[in-house]
């Protein structure tokens, strides 16, 4: 398989029930697309500002600033000592990272990846575009000989679960027996809400519990779309082993996978702040608190959902019958199906909304059960 192979986009599926939400007297509540609606910081725009002569070409890596600044955020932000520009590359986003991965990696038909049971689809569009097997499985022992590439994604998308240290621990050292890359997709780490992660930091693949201080093999993906409201800029980065951020590298070069030159800058200014993520947390904290308890009070059970963007419900239906009921409440969820077979009785909800918007879902939502 190959590009040419992929199915249809699945969100086009949604536009019926879109469109029924939006015929809602009160207008649609979207919290079907975790796309940030809060302002990008100031300090994050008065650096692109500042920035705009960018004559020339800028460096597929990032520029040295950039990148040494991603290695002090690992340290400072994700217990991730001893990091330096070598270990870090930045990418157009996250979406291509994960989609292209496969294909620069060097993957071919007879490799396998694998990818978490309920996932973000571009794990296994990655497979397909490299033309190699797709592998969904959260056990590190089902995990096949053929395997090249793993994906984690903790937390995860959508369903909010964190891997702790032993876990990732495991996982590394099963990736390393069968010679594999392995890949944490780490970008909802600052959004810790239930149990342990309310008050311990989200843990990363790099951190040192997890790889004894060896990172042969291990990259983190990370991006600032969700904590620093860039999903404009297209803002991501990846880092870890210093040997293989380099091969790729070389091969991201030959692509010609730049990201423009006033953006790095803007990168450089969201890293070197914190506080602009604690306010964006306290938001989104905000809204998940008003949400859900409405979704409990109409029926719906919050499964995992302990980190992240999102709340992973059900009311004991098909997915696509929640959908529908909720599209005739002018609110639209993601359905569960989009990722994976085992969540035919899921929908997620994105916490991407106004606080006005939110406030609507939640009176309809009640409302709904009275």
């Amino acid at each position: 398989m190959g590009v040419a192979d992929l199915a249809d986009y699945p969100w086009d599926r949604m536009a019926p029930y879109a469109a029924k939400a939006r015929d809602h007297a009160g207008g649609a509540v979207d919290l079907s697309v975790g796309s940030p609606v809060d302002p990008t910081p100031a300090i994050v725009r008065d650096a692109l500002a500042a920035a705009t002569d960018a004559h020339s070409y800028p460096l597929t890596a990032g520029t040295t600033a950039v990148r040494e600044a991603i290695a002090a955020w690992y340290a400072r932000r994700r217990g991730v000592p001893g990091l330096t520009a070598a270990n870090a590359i930045i990418t157009i986003g996250s979406k291509e990272l994960v989609a292209l991965l496969p294909l620069l990696a060097g993957l071919r038909a007879g490799d396998t990846v694998v990818h978490p049971r309920i996932a973000y689809p571009t794990y296994a569009v990655g497979a397909e575009i490299a033309d190699a097997t797709g592998f969904p499985s959260d056990d590190p022992a089902e995990w096949p000989q053929s395997t090249r590439l793993v994906w984690l994604n903790s937390p995860g998308n959508p369903d909010g679960h964190v891997d702790d240290v032993d876990f990732l621990r495991s996982a590394v050292a099963r990736a390393r027996e069968l010679g594999a890359i392995i890949v944490n997709d780490e970008c909802y780490a600052e959004l810790g809400w239930d149990g342990r992660w309310a008050s311990e930091p989200v843990p990363s693949i790099l951190d040192p519990r997890v790889t004894g201080g060896d990172l042969t093999g291990i990259l983190s993906a990370y991006s600032l779309s969700k904590q620093s409201n860039l999903a404009g800029y297209r803002a991501a980065f990846i880092a870890g082993d210093a040997v293989l951020v380099d091969t790729l590298l070389t091969r991201r070069k030959h692509v010609g996978l730049m990201l423009p030159a006033p953006l790095q800058t803007a990168m450089l200014a969201a890293l070197g702040d914190d506080a602009h993520v604690a306010e964006q947390k306290e938001r989104y904290r905000a809204r998940r608190d008003a949400l859900r308890p409405a979704l409990e009070a109409a029926g719906f059970r919050i499964d995992r959902s302990e980190a992240g963007l999102y709340l992973w419900a059900t009311e004991g239906l098909d997915a696509w019958e929640s959908i529908d009921r909720l599209a005739g409440l002018g609110i639209i969820a993601g359905p569960g199906p989009f990722y994976g077979d085992g969540s035919a009785r899921h929908v997620r909800f994105s916490l991407t909304a106004t606080d006005e918007r939110i406030g609507a879902a939640a009176t309809r939502l009640r409302s709904a059960r009275d």
